[in-house]
């Protein structure tokens, strides 16, 4: 916003600083200072206002009162001689109605009549000129001047053109008005107006009507200073794509209370410029005065908050020359009024900030603050969840991130009753419309999309599900396997992941039992029912593995072809049972020195038998001895008998203390055949 230098030198007593020391106060103190230019015999100084400083600082006196502040001479506001013709009575020329006091607070208007219209005096013209404003007559010229003087907008009518009645209200529906700019603009609603009894003179805030324009002819003049509603102004003025100097001013908030002076002001200069006789009194609707807030400022906090100890005396002063009326209340505390032009400052903080800017932010002493270096204490939660990813990880699977809900067909594919869901009460869409109470349906159409382009898939999850009953919300753990031609081994592999995070956590006692749903799971149908198992340690569920039932996979289209419907494994983990088992502790034991010898068994179980059945009896039979058993091939098929299947297994035997013999090895062997042939049904090859 432009500035002249001579212009803000006759509001300051005393000997004024150069145009570029000024600049250089205002930058440090108040608002950046962006060029100094010299125009003629005066200087333009281009200022950056901040749009919080614009009821008081869009104008001369408002940067002349900054630089008053700013340890520079007094500021004196203008001195304005009007007389007013007792004969005469503004409300016998002209009345007021404001259709809704919100969209206008305060309406003014004062009459002159007999005036003169001629080109303003060259002092005006030249400033205005300073100012990036064009001269037209000594009228407008007079309202624009004081516009830039206060930062009140102003607007001259030709009363004989107006009538009686100003009336302020709303643009009705399809109405139009041919502004001073030659352009015609229709209005709205939206968009409020100056009008007569007829129809509207002016867009109110923004813009003046052609045909109550001041021209040679007139003799009797209106002068409107009024406070509209800034909202009102900013969205009539984003309608019409008509910004202004008024607009500008108005959609940034201005004093209601500044019209006194203006009015005042701007009605002398016109008198004194173009003649004419001033009726007595102010036609005014004003129904609700703004009255000047009040603020207890605490010395202690003014201290507190600057860092900085500023003797009282000196805060007393700046608030002072800001314009503040100051009360002692205490030794430490003072009453501050705020002037009603100040609509930046509301709180105790906005005063500070006024002290501290004025005393110069440069002059506060830089300190390090003094604090304890203490090391964080540890998030438990945080450093198991990096764990488990990072365990995952190594063991070839990938994280996914997916959306916590769920959508009306996983709901019916998966057989979750409404009463067990937590639906959402404004969903994105339907594909979104409950909070997931699992992470396997996600993690299911990850795989359905990502099968178009890889033939194995191994990721994971870590993320809360939500449910109604018994726990609102818990974290959980969940990974899926599957790849192209697997077969049961998948069960094995997906269980071998789950037995090395385990003990990477250092969990032991790690045990898989027969899967028993719960009550509220029974009619859920996502595991196969003859491949999965509940994961427990100590006893304790935490957890289950197994493959998704054939039906869901179906369902969910998941596939290249529907002939060749994928099998997937999954496993699925409560991440805050986990969460209290996992210890960094392990327990050390040595690898065993002596040699590992290996036996492979067969035997035929009828269909439908568990592994671990098969499993207990082979550690049951051969002891401590029996470091492992690996499952390594199922089949079912040609050459086996109808209703049967074929378990192979590698068993892994090894001593601590010394090497076993073939006799010894072979005599366990022939322990753990004979516990197995004791079931009825099952029979192990030779």
């Amino acid at each position: 916003m432009l500035f002249s230098y001579n212009w803000l030198r006759d509001y300051i007593k005393g000997k004024t600083p150069t145009p570029g020391k000024l600049a250089e106060l205002l930058t440090m103190h108040s608002f950046e200072v962006e060029s100094v230019a010299r125009k003629g015999k005066d200087f333009v100084l281009d200022i950056d206002i901040l749009p919080n400083r614009a009821p008081d600082c869009f104008s001369h006196l408002g940067i002349a009162r900054e630089s008053a502040a700013l340890e520079i001479p007094n500021f004196q506001l203008p001195i304005s001689k009007l007389k007013e013709d007792k004969k005469l009575k503004a409300k016998d020329f002209v009345e007021v109605e404001v259709k809704n006091k919100e969209d206008c607070p305060r309406y003014t208007a004062k009459v002159i009549s007999g005036v003169k219209v001629a080109s303003a005096p060259k002092w005006i013209q030249e400033r205005l000129k300073a100012c990036g404003l064009q001269s037209i007559n000594n009228i407008v010229d007079t309202t624009n001047y004081v516009m830039l003087e206060t930062g009140q907008p102003i607007h001259a009518f030709d009363l004989d053109k107006v009538g009686k009645k100003i009336i302020v209200r709303r643009a009705k529906k399809n109405e139009k008005i041919r502004a001073l700019d030659d352009k015609t603009y229709k209005l709205d609603k939206d968009i409020l107006v100056i009008a007569d009894q007829k129809r509207p003179i002016a867009i109110a805030g923004i813009k003046g009507g052609e045909r109550t324009a001041i021209d040679k002819k007139t003799k009797n003049i209106v002068i409107e200073a009024a406070n509209f509603n800034q909202k009102v102004v900013r969205q009539g003025s984003k309608k019409l794509k008509l910004k202004t100097d008024a607009s500008w001013r108005f959609e940034n908030g201005i004093d209601p209370n500044l019209i006194d002076f203006v009015q005042e002001r701007v009605v002398a200069l016109i008198q004194k410029i173009a003649g004419g006789k001033v009726a007595r009194g102010l036609v005014d609707f004003y129904l609700n005065k703004v009255r000047p807030k009040k603020i207890n400022l605490d010395l202690n906090y003014v201290e507190k908050l600057l860092g900085l100890k500023i003797p009282k005396q000196k805060v007393l002063k700046i608030l002072k020359s800001l314009g503040f009326k100051l009360s002692e209340v205490g030794s430490q505390k003072i009453m501050v009024e705020v002037p009603t032009r100040r609509l930046d400052i509301s709180i105790q903080e906005d005063l500070i900030e006024e002290i501290g800017r004025i005393y110069g932010f440069q002059n506060i002493p830089s300190v390090f603050p003094q604090a304890a270096l203490i090391s964080p204490e540890r998030n438990e939660e945080l450093f198991w969840q990096k764990n488990i990813k990072d365990i995952l990880k190594e063991a070839g699977f990938s994280e996914v991130y997916n959306y916590s809900f769920i959508g009306e067909k996983e709901k019916g594919i998966f057989g979750w009753r409404e009463r067990e869901l937590v639906e959402l009460e404004n969903p994105i869409s339907s594909f979104n419309k409950y909070l997931r109470p699992s992470l396997i349906p996600n993690l299911l159409r990850n795989i359905k999309e990502n099968l178009k382009y890889f033939d194995e898939i191994k990721l994971f999850e870590l993320g809360k599900i939500f449910k109604r009953f018994k726990i609102q919300e818990k974290k959980m753990l969940a990974g899926v396997l599957t790849r192209k031609g697997i077969k049961d081994e998948g069960f094995y592999e997906l269980k071998g992941v789950v037995d090395s995070l385990l003990n990477k956590l250092g969990i032991s006692n790690i045990w898989y039992d027969e899967y028993q749903p719960t009550p509220e799971e029974s009619k859920l149908a996502i595991w196969h029912p003859k491949k999965s198992a509940e994961i427990k340690i100590n006893g304790e569920e935490i957890g289950f593995l197994g493959e998704v039932h054939p039906k869901i996979i179906e369902n969910l289209e998941i596939g290249h072809h529907p002939t060749a419907t994928p099998r997937v494994f999954v496993f699925d983990l409560d991440f805050q049972k986990l969460l209290k088992l996992a210890s960094e502790e392990h327990e050390y034991q040595p690898i065993s020195v002596y040699p590992a010898a290996i036996r492979d068994l067969a035997i035929l179980v009828p269909q439908g038998t568990k592994v671990v059945e098969v499993l207990n009896k082979i550690n049951a039979g051969g002891g401590k001895l029996v470091r492992d058993v690996d499952l390594f091939d199922v089949y079912r098929g040609e050459g086996i008998p109808e209703g049967k299947e074929n378990f192979a297994f590698h068993i892994i035997y090894q001593a601590e203390d010394r090497t076993l013999s073939s006799r010894e090895i072979d005599k366990i062997h022939r322990k753990i055949i004979k516990a197995l042939e004791e079931n009825l049904g099952w029979e192990v090859r030779k």
